[in-house]
């Protein structure tokens, strides 16, 4: 063949192929917009995935239905009856399925509409069909909870024990969606109790109510007998279930009919790490309440506290530290909640966790101390914080009879200052750090405030090129200035004193000549 005429030909096909991949695509979109209305929507494990499985890609190119039984369906799923009974008339097929395998009953079911499905119903339509997940009009209802579409359907013969792919049945359903007396009728009228049976992921209908919060289906299952102490296979009982969605009253139900507030699952995870591994504050509380183990031996060995921190919770983090959790107890890695917080660098919760009063001199397997692992993870916020905290706790043990009661609005914190009552000390101490200290001249200070060596290294540790000690300086100034504050009642005549004393004379003088320009002085304020 002419090497042109096949390039041609080559073309033409690539062409066709792009053609038909757009139309399918477009089919599929429409066809997932339809759905996101529909009631099976919300259906338990209906597989998901990032994109359409190939079979459904497949199907979306190529519409199962005539013109006149999409109509049909359509008018199905919108209760219009008239309609309906024109295109029946006109012999169009009632069981015709789409390429979801769906029927126009699945969707008058699914949309409760009792006359659609006694309309159907009376002209013989199927009620065995079960779409491409296996969802039968059975299971519609269940879920749905209309109890005279669950009765038509029973009556025609319905099969009652069908299951989907995920090995769900009606029961599944009924109590998943809070459908009590859906639940009453297949137990109770039908006798149906061995639909009590676990699905595919192990979990009974007991558990499903439990996942899902619904206290009065999870009292009816009590009731009815049909609750369990069963697992599901990730090995998680009711409790475990209820706890991982912060389903308080579910778990207070739970705990005062039989289950243990202690009880740990499978991978030995207690109630409260769940909860508080999610952030369920109100949850946790409930917990509390209840003289749970805070320090239950557990793994892996990430304490409620640790998970917390890790989490982001903080709300947690202080109900947890007024429930007098331990606040340096180690996790498997022998870190604190602290060391935790200080890898992170989150300065909220290592603010919440300095001002708790926590072990500042902990190592941890790598033998280092919360500092260190803020140094080391160049968070220089959290360095200074803590080594503020050090200083602060230090000058406490030595001089506990100085501690005075804190003036009115006197607030400690760990965190910078940025308050307008200390905006001249600070703006004299940048000046100070970036236009006359030399190199190496605030650590000779730093030594003189009796900062120690692991405190040096640490602001040392953030480095940024050749001028980075006067950044380093500038930060050493304010920590000094965090201290100062909480005894001196003028930090710049205090500053001015412990450079004559430091052996700067002139950096004194300057700041004595600077501070008389001002004509003011700085004031105490709160702490920072």
């Amino acid at each position: 063949m002419d090497p042109a005429r096949r390039a041609r030909g080559c073309g033409a096909g690539a062409r066709r192929l792009l053609h038909g991949a757009a139309t399918a695509a477009e089919g599929l979109r429409e066809d997932l917009r339809g759905v996101a209305a529909r009631p099976w929507k919300g259906l338990s494990r209906i597989p998901t995935q990032e994109g359409p499985r190939e079979e459904e890609v497949a199907a979306a190119g190529h519409e199962f239905l005539l013109p006149k039984e999409k109509s049909f369906q359509n008018a199905a799923k919108s209760n219009n009856l008239d309609l309906m009974e024109k295109l029946l008339e006109k012999k169009v097929n009632i069981n015709a399925v789409n390429n979801m395998n769906r029927t126009a009953l699945h969707f008058a079911v699914g949309g409760n509409h009792l006359s659609a499905v006694d309309f159907l119903l009376n002209h013989k339509a199927r009620v065995d069909i079960a779409d491409k997940h296996g969802l039968t009009v059975i299971h519609l209802a269940a879920w749905s909870g209309s109890f005279e579409i669950m009765l038509m359907l029973v009556r025609a013969g319905a099969d009652q024990r069908a299951k989907n792919q995920d090995g769900m049945n009606a029961l599944h359903f009924a109590a998943q969606n809070n459908n009590v007396h859906i639940v009453e009728y297949l137990i109770q009228d039908l006798h149906l109790k061995d639909l009590n049976q676990p699905d595919e992921t192990g979990r009974k209908p007991f558990l499903l109510a439990a996942e899902r919060g619904h206290i009065e289906m999870i009292e009816k299952l009590i009731f009815l007998n049909l609750h369990t102490l069963e697992k599901d296979k990730e090995g998680n009982t009711a409790l475990h279930l209820a706890a991982m969605h912060g389903h308080s009253p579910a778990v207070q139900v739970l705990l005062t009919q039989w289950q243990e507030v202690n009880e740990t699952n499978e991978l030995n995870v207690s109630v409260l790490q769940i909860a508080t591994r999610n952030g369920h504050t109100s949850l946790v509380n409930f917990l509390l309440s209840e003289n749970i183990d805070l320090h239950q031996r557990m793994e892996p060995k990430e304490s409620p506290l640790h998970l917390a921190v890790i989490n982001n919770h903080i709300t947690v983090v202080n109900s947890l530290l007024s429930a007098q959790h331990d606040i340096d107890i180690l996790n498997q890695r022998e870190q604190t909640p602290l060391h935790v917080a200080a890898d992170l660098g989150n300065v909220e919760l290592v603010e919440t966790l300095l001002k708790a009063g926590c072990d500042l001199k902990v190592v941890d397997k790598q033998g280092k101390t919360a500092l260190a692992v803020a140094s080391r993870s160049s968070h220089s916020l959290v360095v200074d914080m803590i080594i503020k905290a050090e200083r602060y706790y230090a000058w406490r043990e030595e001089h506990p009879e100085n501690i005075r009661e804190p003036r009115a609005g006197f607030t400690l914190t760990f965190k910078q200052d940025h308050s307008l009552e200390t905006r001249h000390i600070r703006t004299l101490l940048w000046n100070l750090a970036y236009h006359q200290l030399k190199t190496n001249e605030w650590q000779r200070l730093a030594r003189f405030w009796n900062f120690t060596e692991d405190q040096i290294r640490a602001i040392e540790e953030q480095w940024s090129g050749n001028e980075s000690f006067r950044e380093h300086g500038h930060r050493a100034l304010l920590i000094w200035l965090h201290g100062t504050l909480m005894t001196q009642p003028d930090p710049a005549k205090h500053l001015y004193e412990e450079l004559v004393r430091a052996g700067f004379p002139e950096l004194a003088d300057e700041i004595r000549q600077v501070k008389r320009k001002t004509g003011s002085s700085s004031k105490q304020c709160t702490l920072s």
